[in-house]
């Protein structure tokens, strides 16, 4: 009845439509992951077999336990919403929370999410393990990785929960896992290796002292994110808040542009309190840094296509985050952005000089990439020019299009999007590696790069041209757009 229920949500929303788009772009996607998925578990044990003399290949693939549970919890900040917000929907209705919040915590734990790894492990499985254990040897093995990826969900909720509640949460997982990768690196030989190798053994042996446990950890988990959710939901509908005295920043300096500078104060705002668009900036913030330390510290994107999309994605990834919906976040108060003529181009200005303003960051993260030599300093100038000249006129074509309000401090229930946003995405992240690689065909690598710098100059020349193009187009569009917002806003 649930599932029914959350089905017929779906199809009443404003935006169902549009997101059936989104749907057959997520199917396609998942179908090609697991193609790729079934490729490696197919071609993972010749690779494995010779790797370690006398060592027989699943051992190794057992050893890189850790990985593929980082990589896991990771994917699923993108897929996975908790628990906590689906229940909020039933807590006004006579329908016990405790019976709700267990029938969520199960779907989550244990949805067929939890078995996507089954692409790569049971090929893998069938060649590597199956010969030597027998079947009951083959199937405790999988047993064995299904429950600790049913543990690793759980420990997601129960971190995502937290950073629900004050995003700084994000550095427990993000400590914990750095150190976990920092003893697997540093020292000379990897201290986990042996330990997960002889987990995933003795589950290969059915051992029932190491599933039992496996099985307390997973009741640990679900037990943690019950209390916490439970809570969480009632706090949700008891309204009860943390009220902290803050002091108001006035930002005075930009009085002087007039209505210019009232905008620019509002972006900066926009960020500062509200927890949807602020995450995304430190999101943001922390994708950047993360490329650079593994630039630093590995060769992994010493490829000629990876650093180049590296690059590029270092310095386009803050502004894709809040423009391809831009305008959305303005549906929830568009009506007084109307009342005055031209604030809306007055706002597209200041959200154009903002985020421009913002490029100064990844430059300044990338520096000692640029100053060791790992980066090159022109690929990085033309990408920085070439994204406040080029990629965001591209992104900001969304202002025309976008008419689905998205809430300011709310998590989002469902993943909201449309077929423009998704092509407009997608030739964002791959027209200007296409450019990039042809003029550095032509004129080589400096005088290329030198192109994309004048590319995005003539760009940033002409951004008044072309955002009041925007703007006319916006107008034109203002009675479906302003019903799209109110359509839209809180449902």
């Amino acid at each position: 009845m649930l599932v029914e229920q959350q089905e017929l949500k779906d199809k009443r929303h404003p935006m169902f439509e549009k997101n059936r788009f989104m749907k057959i772009l997520m199917w396609f996607v998942v179908l090609y992951y697991a193609a790729i998925l079934l490729f490696m578990g197919a071609m993972l044990p010749m690779g494995f077999s010779g790797m370690y003399p006398g060592v027989a290949a699943f051992h190794v693939m057992d050893g890189l336990l850790p990985w593929l549970l980082l990589v896991d919890f990771w994917i699923r900040f993108v897929l996975q919403e908790t628990p906590a917000q689906q229940v909020r929907q039933y807590s006004l209705l006579p329908v016990r929370r405790t019976f709700l919040m267990n029938m969520y915590l199960l779907r989550t734990a244990f949805s067929p999410g939890n078995l996507f790894w089954g692409f790569m492990l049971v090929p893998f499985g069938a060649i590597c393990v199956l010969p030597l254990m027998g079947w009951g040897g083959f199937l405790a093995w999988l047993l064995g990785w299904w429950m600790l990826c049913v543990a690793n969900g759980l420990c997601y909720l129960l971190c995502r929960a937290l950073c629900m509640k004050s995003f700084l949460w994000v550095l427990l997982p993000l400590a914990v896992h750095g150190g976990i990768v920092a003893l697997m690196l540093v020292p000379d030989k990897n201290p986990l290796d042996m330990p997960c190798t002889m987990l995933m053994y003795e589950f290969a042996k059915g051992s029932l002292l190491y599933i039992i446990g496996a099985a307390a950890l997973i009741a640990l988990f679900y037990w943690a994110n019950y209390a916490l959710q439970m809570r969480m939901v009632y706090n949700e509908v008891a309204k009860k808040e943390e009220v902290e005295l803050k002091s108001t920043t006035q930002m005075n300096y930009l009085n002087r542009w007039g209505a210019l500078g009232e905008y620019l104060k509002m972006e900066v705002k926009l960020r500062m309190r509200n927890s949807q668009v602020r995450m995304q900036f430190f999101v943001g913030i922390g994708l950047i840094v993360f490329f650079s330390v593994v630039q630093y510290f590995s060769d992994v994107y010493s490829g000629a296509f990876m650093s180049s999309f590296v690059c590029m994605y270092d310095y386009i990834i803050l502004g894709m985050m809040t423009l391809i919906t831009i305008m959305c976040y303005e549906g929830n108060y568009i009506d007084g952005l109307m009342a005055r003529r031209e604030s809306i181009y007055a706002l597209l200005r200041a959200k154009y000089y903002f985020n421009t303003a913002l490029l100064i960051f990844p430059f300044l993260i990338v520096l000692p990439l640029i100053v060791t030599g790992r980066s090159s300093l022109w690929m990085n100038l033309g990408y920085m020019f070439m994204t406040a000249g080029v990629m965001y006129p591209m992104i900001f074509q969304m202002a025309v299009y976008n008419n689905n309000t998205l809430p300011l401090n709310q998590k989002l229930t469902g993943k909201q999007g449309n077929t423009m946003q998704q092509i407009v995405s997608l030739a964002v992240l791959f027209l200007p590696i296409a450019l990039e690689k042809l003029l550095v065909l032509v004129l080589g690598d400096v005088w290329g790069y030198v192109a994309l710098i004048v590319i995005g100059c003539i760009g940033i020349a002409t951004h008044q041209l072309w955002l009041r193009n925007i703007y006319e187009r916006f107008m034109a569009r203002r009675y479906a757009n302003m019903d799209g917002f109110r359509s839209s806003r809180n449902s």
